[in-house]
């Protein structure tokens, strides 16, 4: 655990320090769960917002985009459930005067069972060496099966609870398993309260004659507001998706864990609209889908897996997430939802208008049903920038901090180093720069030796620095220095441009998760 904390520790700092997350208003003691992102962090963002909108939009020829405003009319929230539904359980310790989600709290109890688990793996790892089976081992060692029936216990009540809006129930579950506030170590609970996330604001401009809006809690609605527009002005056939990324506003509980939960975040969601009665083949052909682009990004297998969820909203009838090991353990990273026709009919009935598609196939109208796929942008960011930080022992007794981004994400692609600042060397790298930038974001640096410009590109996250010296004045060549493995080759300054590009190429990156 302490090993973790650390780990994250480092992830915040170095985040900082190299440029990529500050907090917001930092000047003015910053803003509770808010952040800014820095001028390698924007860069980062922006290639994981286009990889993820290349492979969905740019891939798929019955996928389209949009960009919906985030002021709506206040009835879109009445109609999606968001104002009487869209409510976390809230709970507050007596003594240490701390709120949390009392959800929250007895999932976290439940994942300690988890965490036994792997413990006992190790165990058995090390005792049994190469003969060791993981996957029988899970399915039939007593300790482990009593393990999970305790963990799925915990939460499949705290499921039922919740659906039943049996407040007390979550209390009384929290109590009887003696979870404690985790700042103060005090069992001495409030009741649990439901908290209604939305932020409101007013359109109008007197107070008298305002019009109370919300800043959207999700970028979905706007899909669905817009599902017909788009359907006649581009001529779409069911199966057809609607694609948006998007900033939405959620008053958070507990907004902790950096920029893993924010009050201001960004959405990249896909609403998929399918004809109904073949909404769980769609399920499963996203799900399959969405890992194998995670898996794409080159950061393990063995750090994602997927989580059926025991509580359904009450809109849906499946419903899992693809969960990532960030540094504080395995935590949702996005969603995969069934949503039936629940949202198109609610705007149906409170709209007055049809929204329906008459299926020529068949020759029949009906409300379409939703496959949903939504990815948090900030997560994924993270996830990426917290698995990428490493430090390495290198085989002269160092060690480096290296950002291992992948390479088709990575804020700048390379960085054109000078040997010195003299002798027509600046020069031939501005040369050199300035071809480059055409294609590729690329960064300029001639301060300090050149070992030390390695580190700091190496710690920037920069797959490739292009070292011009004394030999390239007679051969047009220069170094080309690779930041995973360090390896270091001579090639024509010609060369570079196809160089880089095969390694930073979106497409190619994309062929991996067909």
């Amino acid at each position: 655990m302490a090993n973790q904390e650390d780990q994250f520790k480092k992830v915040l700092s170095h985040a900082k320090e190299y440029g990529y997350v500050f907090q917001s208003s930092e000047i003015y003691d910053g803003l509770s769960a808010v952040y800014d992102y820095a001028q390698n962090g924007v860069e980062l963002k922006k290639n994981l917002r286009e990889y993820w909108w290349k492979a969905m939009v740019q891939m798929h020829d019955n996928i389209v985009g949009l960009d919906a405003a985030i002021f709506m009319h206040p009835t879109t929230w009445k109609a999606s459930g968001h104002v009487d539904a869209f409510n976390d359980p809230l709970i507050d310790n007596k003594d240490s005067k701390k709120r949390y989600r009392a959800d929250v709290l007895i999932e976290d109890f439940a994942e300690k069972f988890e965490d036994k688990v792997q413990k006992e793996v190790k165990k058995a790892a090390k005792r049994f060496g190469d003969a060791f089976d993981e996957a029988q081992f899970l399915s039939t060692n007593p300790r482990v099966l009593d393990y999970r029936a305790k963990k799925e216990e915990i939460l499949t009540r705290m499921g039922k609870s919740l659906e039943a809006e049996d407040l007390a129930d979550v209390k009384a579950q929290i109590e009887e398993l003696g979870i404690a506030c985790p700042l103060s170590g005090s069992k001495n609970w409030t009741d649990v309260k439901q908290f209604n996330l939305m932020f409101g604001t007013k359109l109008g401009a007197s107070a008298e004659h305002a019009t109370d809006l919300y800043l959207r809690p999700e970028t979905a609605q706007g899909i669905f507001v817009n599902f017909l527009n788009v359907q006649k002005t581009g001529r779409m056939k069911i199966p057809f998706g609607i694609a948006q990324t998007g900033k939405a506003f959620r008053n958070e509980i507990v907004a902790r864990q950096f920029i893993f939960r924010q009050r201001e975040f960004e959405q990249m969601e896909m609403q998929f609209f399918v004809r109904p009665g073949t909404q769980k083949e769609w399920y499963e052909t996203w799900k399959e889908s969405r890992l194998k682009w995670h898996l794409s990004l080159g950061l393990g297998m063995e750090n994602y897996r997927f989580h059926d969820h025991d509580k359904l909203a009450h809109y849906a009838d499946a419903a899992a997430d693809i969960e990532f090991k960030f540094p504080f353990g395995f935590k949702e990273l996005e969603g995969i939802h069934s949503r039936t026709d629940f949202d198109l009919k609610a705007h149906e009935e409170y709209s007055g208008k049809k929204l329906q598609y008459f299926d020529n196939e068949i020759n029949k109208s009906y409300v379409p049903y939703v496959v949903e796929t939504s990815v948090g942008l900030d997560r994924l960011f993270l996830a990426v920038f917290s698995n990428a930080l490493q430090e390495e022992e290198l085989e002269d007794g160092n060690t480096r901090t290296v950002l291992k981004l992948p390479a088709v994400v990575a804020p700048n692609k390379a960085a054109i180093l000078p040997l010195v600042k003299k002798d027509g060397l600046p020069e031939i790298a501005k040369e050199i720069f300035d071809q480059l930038k055409f294609d590729f974001n690329v960064t300029y640096d001639e301060k300090d030796a050149i070992g030390r410009r390695y580190r700091r590109q190496d710690a920037n996250g920069t797959p490739f620095c292009i070292a011009v010296d004394y030999e390239t004045k007679e051969d047009n060549s220069v170094t080309i220095r690779h930041r995973d493995t360090m390896e270091q080759k001579r090639v024509k300054i010609s060369e570079l441009k196809s160089i880089i590009d095969a390694e930073v190429n979106m497409g190619v990156w994309l062929s991996k998760a067909k």
